[in-house]
């Protein structure tokens, strides 16, 4: 016997007048978004969504605002918060997104969340989760900073938490940081620095921190200490989602 269609579409879309859940994933360099976003992603049943995968996903599509994409960053340019946010808004028209979504790596600014505010309000949605993966700085540096990683497979290791078995008792170099599958060299992403963290940690501080304090008063922010064990991390977002 079919099952029964309309509650085959409630499944699928969402109860009548259920609200999608849509959700801004926040993290500094290193705090761990990589590792716990993919569970979000399988406990909500919604994707996660990288404004650099959907540029390059419309470039490669060759789609209209693809194109318009792909020159401004032949031409050495910056791709406005006009064109992201239309291609946030294409590509939450398609049928993965019917439920919700998750947003990693936007908005940066509070110029770019007044305009994904605007552009989900036209469809009658809003942001109902933010998640924001707190960890010090001092932590953050010494992650980001004894991070290697295969530049083939993207297969990451780490001088203290997890090295590969070349390392041994050894210094940290190309010849003693060695990939366990290939004992190919590691290396070291250029940004993967002291100098270049500072940087990205100030800008992400600057910016960050008045987009909190804008979803603040609608009661949608969750604060998680991404300073413990993954176990521990993971356990406090599963009590927000």
């Amino acid at each position: 016997m079919p099952d029964d269609p309309k509650k085959a579409l409630a499944a699928y879309f969402g109860a009548p007048g259920e609200a999608k859940k849509i959700m801004i994933l926040f993290g500094p360099p290193g705090a761990g978004k990589g590792s716990h976003a993919p569970k979000i992603v399988a406990t909500l049943g919604i994707p996660q969504l990288s404004t650099g995968d959907m540029l390059r996903a419309a470039v490669a599509a060759g789609t209209e605002l693809g194109k318009q994409a792909e020159g401004v960053m032949k031409s050495g340019g910056l791709v406005s918060d006009e064109l992201v946010v239309s291609l946030i808004k294409e590509r939450i028209s398609v049928a993965d997104c019917a439920k919700g979504f998750i947003l990693d790596g936007f908005p940066r600014t509070m110029e770019q969340t007044k305009m994904l505010d605007a552009m989900l309000a036209e469809a009658g949605d809003k942001v109902n989760y933010v998640v924001a993966l707190e960890v010090p700085d001092a932590v953050l540096a010494e992650r980001i900073c004894g991070r290697w990683v295969h530049k083939e497979s993207g297969r990451s290791y780490h001088i203290k938490f997890a090295p590969p078995k070349s390392l041994g008792d050894q210094a940290p170099s190309v010849e003693t940081m060695l990939d366990d599958e290939t004992g190919q060299p590691l290396m070291q992403r250029k940004d993967d620095t002291e100098e270049a963290l500072k940087s990205r940690l100030e800008a992400y501080h600057a910016q960050t921190v008045p987009i909190l304090g804008h979803y603040g008063p609608a009661g949608v922010v969750h604060k998680i200490d991404a300073n413990r064990p993954p176990p521990e991390v993971w356990s406090s977002i599963e009590k927000v989602l």
